[in-house]
């Protein structure tokens, strides 16, 4: 017999999980559908993000970081250390015990919350009337029925031509965050967060890491003066990047992996790798969906499309995170799954796709809210730009770390704030305020006039949005 739910939610990672907990808060009957499974054959519940995504990659940069502490920075503070060595294996362990806090911690709040749980792949039968039915093929299979269903599946790392993972030697993040040995030389093809993160992480292990971007601009995306500070920074590091390359055919064999690829100036290269990891984007989760036999409405990267409410091309069917338009963020994901099962309640649910973060947890980190420079301009924007580097910041003179700067850039009319750019330590907790800032379409002025503590970070956001109208008091 159906069991029949007001909502059904495909999908536990951040999007679904969060959806399926404030439509429980809001008094719907709620069932979440995952697949997600642990070593032991049992539930994972996170989805990407706690599984092989944003936690665990945190949790191996913060392992790194303090052996890159301990065997290079530590003698700066007098701390001496004799022998430091690093158990791969033991860092990885803790990396998938972290997992699992997180895991059990989701079933706690869906007990907590009255949602019911259904472990199994979740796919549309048929509409029928008042909702839809929803099959789950699990351990036992199950047939619901919901009224409204939500479909939150995520995304997959997308596999380069001619060389699919195997997760031994071309790697996803999957593979990336499994690794147990530290491999001599690592390969890299994308720069993007995944690249950057994952590099730096066995880079300070002790690996000889090259990063092969196919674009011409090493992070494109973000602004172009704190790119190039970046880009300065992880160089220094040991990282080898190589921008506007062509990667030709990758050959796997027993002892590594052979990269074919020409640089910029049209030269042949090849680079000859133990490991190759492979983060050049990521596709939506829609095969296996069936949502053929329900009509929803896929475009043409296999994402389902969405109006700007999250609403699909059927009645009572949304979408939310990685599977719809936007971008592929954890809290984006989050804040849609929020506002969805506030609509679906008769709420008015809020995401402001401007002032969403955007975070890449290296050493320095970066961190940015809204337009940057370049797009301003290409926009015919008017603006002011205010800067402030962590050199002259007292806190990061005493953590011994100032690499890096804020920038602040408002509307050279309102002064509103139009975008925040940070690259530095702690950019990642630094840009919060930022990000409240502009959605109360604060201007530079009301950050310069606000008082901060003193020693700390954020006093470098003040002197940038004081630089805006050329007065830094410590620069």
């Amino acid at each position: 017999m159906s069991k029949q739910f007001d909502v059904i939610v495909i999908g536990a990672g951040p999007g679904g999980y969060i959806a399926a907990i404030r439509a429980a808060q809001l008094g719907k009957n709620v069932a979440c559908v995952d697949e997600w499974k642990n070593s032991k054959g049992g539930p994972a519940l996170g989805g990407t993000c706690t599984n092989t995504g944003c936690i665990p990659s945190k949790a191996l940069l913060q392992s790194s970081e303090h052996f890159d502490h301990a065997s290079h920075h530590f003698a700066e503070h007098g701390i001496e250390v004799k022998g430091v060595s690093m158990d791969a294996a033991k860092m990885v362990a803790r990396k998938d015990a972290v997992v699992k806090q997180n895991n059990d911690g989701i079933l706690y709040l869906f007990k907590k919350n009255k949602v019911s749980f259904f472990h199994g792949r979740a796919s549309f039968v048929k509409a029928v009337e008042g909702g839809y039915e929803i099959k789950v093929a699990g351990a036992a299979e199950e047939t619901l029925l919901g009224q409204q269903v939500i479909v939150a599946t995520g995304s997959s790392a997308r596999a380069l031509p001619g060389a699919p993972f195997d997760e031994s030697q071309v790697l996803s993040n999957e593979g990336a965050l499994a690794m147990t040995a530290v491999p001599k030389k690592l390969g890299l093809i994308g720069s993007g967060v995944i690249g950057l993160e994952m590099g730096s992480v066995w880079r300070r292990l002790g690996s000889e890491v090259t990063i092969l971007e196919g674009l011409p601009a090493f992070l494109g995306v973000v602004d172009a003066q704190i790119a190039k500070e970046a880009h300065k920074a992880f160089v220094k590091q040991g990282l080898k990047i190589e921008l506007g390359v062509t990667v030709g055919d990758v050959k796997v064999g027993k002892k590594g992996v052979s990269v074919a690829w020409t640089n910029a100036k049209g030269e042949a290269q090849k680079l000859d790798v133990d490991k190759l990891i492979v983060s050049i984007g990521r596709v939506p989760n829609t095969v296996g969906l069936n949502a053929e036999a329900v009509g929803l409405q896929l475009d043409e990267r296999g994402a389902i499309v969405v109006d700007g409410d999250c609403k699909t091309n059927l009645p009572g069917v949304w979408a939310v995170g990685d599977v719809v338009r936007g971008p592929m963020l954890a809290h984006k994901a989050e804040e849609e799954g929020v506002a969805v099962a506030e609509r679906i309640a008769g709420q008015h649910g809020h995401v402001n796709f401007n002032t969403i973060p955007w975070v890449i947890y290296t050493s320095p980190e970066i961190a940015w809210v809204g337009r940057t420079e370049q797009q301003l301009k290409a926009d015919g924007v008017a603006y002011r730009a205010g800067t402030f580097p962590f050199l002259a910041n007292g806190r990061a003179r005493a953590l011994g770390d100032t690499t890096g700067m804020v920038k602040m850039l408002a509307d050279a009319t309102t002064d509103e704030i139009l975008g925040v750019h940070i690259v530095g330590p702690m950019a990642s907790e630094l840009i919060a305020e930022c990000v409240v800032a502009m959605e109360f379409r604060a201007s530079s002025e009301d950050i310069a006039r606000i008082c901060h503590a003193h020693p700390t970070l954020s006093e470098s956001t003040k002197e940038a949005a004081l630089a805006v109208d050329k007065r830094t008091l410590n620069f």
